[in-house]
């Protein structure tokens, strides 16, 4: 089974705007186990780097981590490149074992991109600059296009709407949105 197709429990938007000259980064706030609400306030968007580097994940709880540490790690050893930091990211997937197999996803922009990071050693940079993640990622990503063909509202406003229209849809997204936002 692919891995976004396990994942449950959060959805993570993330749109980056050189009009705006912008990134925002949005999440819901629940954590779920199964069938089963833990919590509903989790945060699972951070800025790091200074500040200059927004992060939102999805995944399992320790694997979600493990890949934002690792990508931290990577992110100060590679002076702040973003694209750099994610490439030495994906070659120690040749030789560690335990980071062949997280479970996770993450989205990170600064004003040198966007990227998807997955653990299992994948790193996409999307073609319009916006990309969703989680189980309500898609209906989110959806909704986030659709508001950014048809409107002109800003990219904090479009996350905001499309997070809710998710949070409607999905029943691991809820109404607790996180967004943080950066810009350049």
């Amino acid at each position: 089974m692919p891995l976004a197709m396990r994942i449950r429990g959060t959805t993570i938007l993330a749109i980056r705007s050189e009009e705006e000259r912008k990134a925002v980064v949005a999440a819901d706030g629940q954590a779920t186990m199964k069938n089963q609400i833990l919590k509903s306030t989790i945060r699972k968007v951070h800025k790091i780097y200074d500040n200059q580097v927004l992060v939102g994940f999805a995944g399992t709880t320790a694997d979600s981590l493990t890949l934002f540490e690792r990508f931290e790690g990577k992110l100060k050893d590679c002076g702040g490149n973003l694209k750099k930091a994610a490439v030495e990211l994906t070659k120690d997937w040749r030789s560690d074992r335990v980071l062949r197999r997280l479970q996770a996803l993450m989205a990170v922009a600064s004003r040198q991109g966007l990227l998807l990071i997955s653990g299992s050693g994948d790193v996409l940079e999307p073609d319009d600059g916006m990309v969703g993640l989680g189980s309500g990622g898609a209906y989110a990503l959806s909704a986030a296009r659709a508001l950014r063909q048809e409107t002109r509202l800003p990219i904090r406003e479009i996350a905001e709407k499309a997070l809710k229209i998710a949070g409607a849809i999905d029943i691991y997204t809820n109404q607790e949105i996180t967004i943080e936002e950066l810009e350049w």
